[in-house]
């Protein structure tokens, strides 16, 4: 990808800066540097604030995705002057976010996660929060691959000729409340749990439980593959 032209005034980090330390750069977006995953990077962090030009080179990003990801609340650039600058806490902060976009989570589930991160008492909790996202991706991604090898085996069904067998036909779309239809709508939006427990003015563990049961109807594995069915049965629209 090719990245954005550089302003000018971006390029260098600003004297008034070489004071601060690695804590003068904690995010607005985490309010404290809290207890992140270790993420292992393939650079020494900066031990002074860097220019969002730095960031962006840091990472192999955009200067657009860094301001994406402060209008989502991921990060939170302040003003050095004229220059707008990351602290050590963004940079850990990117480190995990470019982690999970690496692999695929969207960027509704991975606000989701640092706000379970914010929350975090100790480091061992932070890192078994981090792993379990990482597992249920990984469960995820299996899921999508056995779905992959039974969509190629029916294309070459399709393609050699061989028809359905007589009386078979699709199946009838799940019964669903009028609330499930909300919340399903709503995670075909892409909202994360929170939002939309917020949203239907639910509690967390009664929008958890209605999202278990709507997968289950549906006979998915997680809500990614509810939406996708729902979709196709057109429960919610496209």
């Amino acid at each position: 990808m090719t990245k954005e032209a550089i302003p000018q005034e971006e390029r260098p980090i600003r004297s008034d800066t070489d004071g601060l330390g690695p804590e003068d750069g904690i995010s607005a977006a985490s309010g404290h540097a809290g207890f992140l995953p270790q993420i292992s990077l393939p650079f020494e962090t900066p031990g002074k604030p860097v220019a969002i030009a730095e960031m962006a080179d840091l990472f192999g990003v955009t200067h657009r995705t860094l301001h994406f990801y402060e209008e989502k609340g991921l990060l939170a650039a302040r003003r050095s002057g004229t220059m707008r600058v990351y602290g050590a806490a963004d940079i850990r902060r990117m480190a995990v976010i470019n982690a999970c976009r690496e692999i695929g989570i969207p960027v509704a589930v991975i606000q989701e996660l640092m706000e379970e991160l914010a929350a975090a008492t100790s480091q061992a909790e932070a890192d078994d929060i981090f792993q379990s996202a990482l597992a249920r991706r990984k469960r995820e991604l299996t899921a999508d691959i056995s779905n992959i090898h039974r969509q190629m085996q029916q294309i070459e069904t399709l393609l050699s000729g061989e028809e359905e067998a007589p009386g078979t036909s699709r199946p009838a779309p799940p019964s669903l409340t009028d609330m499930e239809k909300r919340c399903l709508a709503l995670m075909a939006e892409g909202y994360s749990a929170p939002r939309i427990a917020r949203a239907l003015n639910l509690e967390f563990e009664t929008l958890r439980e209605m999202e278990d049961g709507i997968i289950e109807k549906l006979q998915a594995t997680n809500r990614y593959q509810a939406v996708a069915k729902a979709l196709l049965l057109g429960i919610v629209q496209n």
